[in-house]
């Protein structure tokens, strides 16, 4: 039963496309520091076996005592698990490859599809004043991913701006609908948003065209560019907006993160 006496939480979203290589953990590491900006307290949920957030945000892998594995499989305090970044006001849970195991171990726990929404929406949480918890999934549909679906209120889709990129999506939207319908009724899509976007290139405009027509609203105005800054700021272990604040890279996930921002506040409205 719901406490009526304890704060609204953390809006929390989790990012997602089973396929690769589309911007996923980009997407999540600069958009989460760009609400930083915005004055928003964030934790980022490194939920993918690769840790490719947590390098991305310069927690080395010795760095990484206690992870999403922990938080999954073990009981473990939050405060443990929990690492401040370099970010001000962005705060992350790294993830190892430990974690490529825990797919397996989940089959065998009768609360395997709800172990992530009950660390994430435990009271613990609340001390921490977090405005969004923004989940970095894993490329595949499987049991971490549900995880990510039945513990967030919504899903941000990364779509590449390839040939084939409508395909895949239509999968992932097969599973948001059944996890809407077995164990999180109140989960929406949050947005799709267009990357590696090269406007001189037929095939992203058509892409973009293609996705418009068929999703509406859901897709973001803004479109993240394909830009050599964005590329390069993981292997510097920070998002673009601090390698490079004035590339184009930086400013198309400031657009990104103050839509996100309107939209959340016209439906609060």
């Amino acid at each position: 039963m719901s406490d009526p006496s304890r704060p609204v939480g953390p809006k929390i979203i989790a990012i997602a496309n089973q396929k690769g290589g589309v911007g996923k953990t980009t997407t999540t590491i600069n958009l989460g520091a760009a609400l930083t900006e915005q004055g928003m307290k964030v934790l980022i949920v490194d939920l993918d076996p690769q840790g490719n957030a947590s390098t991305g945000l310069g927690i080395e892998p010795d760095d990484r005592q206690f992870t999403t594995y922990e938080l999954l499989l073990e009981d473990i305090d939050l405060a443990d698990v929990i690492q401040k970044t370099e970010i001000e006001r962005l705060s992350l849970i790294p993830a190892t490859v430990d974690l490529s195991s825990a797919d397996i171990e989940l089959y065998s726990n009768e609360k395997r599809s709800f172990l992530l929404h009950d660390a994430l929406r435990q009271t613990a949480i609340d001390r921490y004043g977090y405005d969004y918890i923004l989940i970095d999934c894993p490329p595949s549909l499987n049991l971490l991913t549900v995880n990510a679906m039945v513990a967030a209120h919504s899903v941000l889709v990364p779509l590449q701006s390839e040939f084939f990129a409508l395909e895949g999506l239509s999968q992932l939207m097969l599973t948001v609908r059944e996890v809407r319908q077995s164990a999180n009724p109140g989960l929406r899509i949050e947005g799709v948003v267009l990357t590696m976007y090269d406007a001189r290139n037929n095939l992203s405009q058509q892409v973009e065209a293609d996705a418009r027509a068929n999703l509406g609203d859901l897709v973001f105005e803004c479109v993240i560019p394909r830009n050599v800054r964005v590329s390069e700021a993981p292997s510097y272990a920070m998002p673009v907006l601090s390698y490079d604040s004035a590339s184009k890279g930086a400013a198309a996930y400031r657009a990104l993160a103050a839509e996100l921002l309107r939209k959340n506040t016209s439906l609060a409205a």
